[in-house]
């Protein structure tokens, strides 16, 4: 039997979004769907479609709602976008508020149980018996629930025109290894693909057609980047202690550690991975094991470095160096732990109490996840200080397309570090000496023989030959020292990326908004306002940042908080650009989309 779609596919008159749309996928956690989705997209992928997947989840192991959302796009757009042309409902609790606020036109593929199909008349309704699909399919019962979000990748599939050999493809590299849980994935698959081909109409509202726009490309999340330059850069100590969304960073990291850093000799380890009792302690390793000249990391968020704020403190003050990955989450307190926000530039900026100025980074591509992982560590031994690689859940955790990474090709930077004969030599050597004057002391390892580099490390006051100090004029001068060192980082962290259409107008942002940036550009372009783009990728602000807002008659700081952080040190920096920065935020916990970024920038410009 052939089932007609109890809605026209696509409006009057509109052509067939080919390359161009958005699906949702809305199912309970612990069911199984996250395999189930992420096959549907690398399916797209693997059909030469730009394609990126964002994964909303809650924060408990099972029974919650879930929504994932995977946007098709020809020309590259890759940030979440507000409205959906598909919508998958496998959610019994959550159907009748998806169809509410469902678009006008959509494709509904939802549980036949469920009877939606007579909530609005404005929606393609397509029921599907998935039970009896299912029971079909998988011979297992323990089983049909985790395979029968399966059954919808094949209907999704068929209905789209994606090859199913592309998604038999995504089923095997997705579950890589396990030949009977291929097997049985990859027949409910069918089960569902064949089912909508016997029964459904072919539909001409939104449609894949194979392209080559993702030759070369791969699928990677910003965690495993991360993990991955932290790899390349050659850690050695790694202090953690598991937090939502940074966990699958150093998670990664054990996984490559295990195949790719072992002695050849002995088979043992080469790298000391410790979880401690809490994100504190976490930090006391990381810098411990920096001073003692180690590289040392961990993944953090919020909450977390909220904690670590006394080791970082101290760390910036004794000049020790560590890397500190923040994959930012909402705040404050616990916030929503599973949701995304950049809402920890200030806390980064200055972790601790006192005056403390911070080396951040800001990745936003997973190339720059890649690479920032890697330069971190330089700069850090470079600097002899704490550095923050900051990302957000949505770049650390979301699924992206990426060209493959470069191999690093050059060697360490490990900083002004003096061995036996050096200190030997030296005349009158202090720890906390500017002999440069760029702010960057000369230090010592803990066992360089010769006993000529040994010294107190203390977080009390000190001179430059790290004595015990309380005099004014020996504070004054450490303090001092370190704001030069990090003027002198304004020449060392990577420069802003621009995106430039002639105009006096500018838009500033950083991190995960970036895609969403890009979009609304190009569409407050079409609408005849043509705009400048930086894209943000360190602190402190390099000659480059100086130079565009000095140029622009007005800034708008899109990013994603309340209290628009990074637009406030952007004031603190420039007072007498003060005026020009205009926020432009969002912070609901969502990935942030173009439109909003248009709607915001288009209200400040009719004012």
């Amino acid at each position: 039997m052939t089932a007609s779609l109890a809605a026209p596919s696509a409006p009057v008159g509109a052509k067939t979004r080919i390359n161009d749309f958005s699906i949702q996928v809305a199912t309970v956690n612990g069911s199984g769907s996250q395999t189930a989705n992420t096959v549907l997209l690398r399916a797209i992928f693997q059909m030469g479609v730009f394609v990126s997947g964002k994964n909303l989840f809650p924060s408990n192991i099972a029974g919650l709602p879930t929504w994932f959302t995977i946007r098709a796009s020809a020309k590259g757009y890759v940030a979440r976008k507000a409205s959906n042309e598909m919508l998958i409902l496998m959610n019994a609790e959550t159907a009748k508020e998806d169809i509410a606020k469902a678009d006008a036109g959509a494709l509904v593929i939802y549980d036949e149980p469920l009877q939606l199909d007579k909530l609005r008349a404005d929606l393609a309704y397509i029921p599907v018996p998935f039970q009896k699909l299912v029971t079909a399919s998988c011979p297992e019962p323990k089983l049909h629930k985790l395979v029968k979000n399966m059954i919808y990748v094949g209907v999704a599939a068929r209905l789209l025109g994606v090859d199913m050999e592309e998604v038999k493809k995504a089923i095997t590299k997705q579950l890589k290894g396990k030949a009977k849980a291929i097997e049985i994935n990859q027949a409910a698959a069918v089960a569902g693909y064949d089912w909508a081909m016997e029964n459904l109409q072919d539909q001409d509202h939104i449609k894949v057609v194979r392209d080559n726009k993702t030759n070369g490309l791969i699928i990677v999340d910003g965690n495993e980047a991360c993990a991955l330059g932290a790899l390349f850069a050659g850690v050695t100590v790694v202090g953690w202690y598991p937090i939502p969304p940074a966990s699958s960073l150093v998670e990664t990291f054990i996984e490559y550690a295990e195949e790719y850093r072992k002695d050849p000799a002995t088979g043992k380890s080469t790298v000391a991975i410790v979880q401690m009792e809490d994100e504190l302690a976490s930090a006391g390793v990381v810098l411990a094991a920096g001073w003692a000249g180690a590289r040392s990391m961990t993944s953090t968020a919020g909450p977390g470095v909220s904690l670590m704020s006394e080791f970082i403190g101290l760390g910036y003050y004794v000049e020790a160096p560590g890397v500190f990955f923040n994959v930012a989450r909402t705040g404050p307190s616990t916030g929503l732990p599973t949701r995304t926000q950049q809402s920890d530039v200030e806390l980064c900026a200055k972790c601790s109490h006192g005056d403390t100025q911070h080396i951040n980074l800001y990745p936003g591509t997973m190339e720059e996840c890649f690479q920032f992982a890697y330069d971190a560590f330089d700069l850090a031994e470079r600097f002899q200080t704490p550095i923050f690689v900051v990302t957000d859940l949505d770049l650390g955790m979301q699924n992206w397309s990426s060209k493959p990474f470069t191999y690093p090709a050059k060697a360490y930077d490990r900083g002004k570090v003096l061995n036996q004969q050096q200190l030997a030599e030296a005349k009158d050597w202090g720890r906390y000496k500017d002999v440069d004057g760029d702010g960057i002391c000369y230090r010592s390892l803990p066992g360089t023989a010769g006993g000529k580099g040994s010294y107190f490390t203390r977080g009390s006051g000190h001179n430059a030959y790290a004595q015990y100090s309380e005099k004014p004029e020996d504070y004054v001068e450490v303090v001092d020292r370190l704001r030069r060192k990090y003027e002198t980082a304004k020449t060392h962290v990577p420069t802003p990326v621009f995106r430039n259409l002639g105009s006096a107008k500018g838009v500033l942002a950083f991190g995960s908004s970036d895609p969403a940036v890009i979009e609304a550009q190009d569409l407050l372009a079409e609408g005849g306002l043509k705009t400048d783009y930086l894209r943000l990728r360190a602190l402190p602000f390099t000659a480059e940042v100086d130079a565009f807002v000095r140029e622009k008659q007005v800034v708008y700081v899109v990013e994603q908080n309340r209290d628009g952080q990074m637009a406030n040190l952007f004031r603190e920096t420039y007072p007498e650009h003060a005026a020009k920065f205009k926020s432009v935020l969002h912070y609901n916990g969502h990935a942030i989309d173009a439109k909003c970024i248009v709607d915001q920038i288009t209200a400040f410009e009719q004012k």
